[in-house]
């Protein structure tokens, strides 16, 4: 397992302490994120390894994401994180049901 994927793993967020989509984005934006936002995907939807010109950290709240950094994968659900930093190679497959999470973004 490497550095960068430890880190990205968050401990998660137990069912009872979910925050308010409106929760959510007070706390990010309170640490300098810039956007916030819902993201919603299809079931079965894959995406190839890529990355993004701002960071991220996301909140799983439907679903399941099989979330792939460096070398390792996790399964996320409800209550799951991630973190990841700008331009952080990462691939992405959504379950049989899709998958919601909330997305916090820094750009700059």
């Amino acid at each position: 397992m490497t550095a960068a994927a430890t880190t990205a793993f968050p401990a998660p967020i137990a069912e009872d302490s979910m925050p308010r989509f409106a929760d959510f984005e007070a706390d990010v934006r309170a640490r300098g994120f810039d956007e916030v936002a819902e993201r919603v995907w299809e079931a079965g939807t894959q995406v190839a390894v890529h990355g993004h010109p701002f960071a991220v950290e996301a909140l799983m709240v439907q679903g399941e994401l099989t979330l792939t950094i460096d070398d390792e994968s996790r399964v996320l659900h409800r209550g799951d994180r991630f973190v990841l930093t700008a331009d952080q190679p990462h691939a992405e497959r959504y379950g049989p049901e899709g998958a919601t999470y909330w997305a916090a973004r820094r750009h700059g």
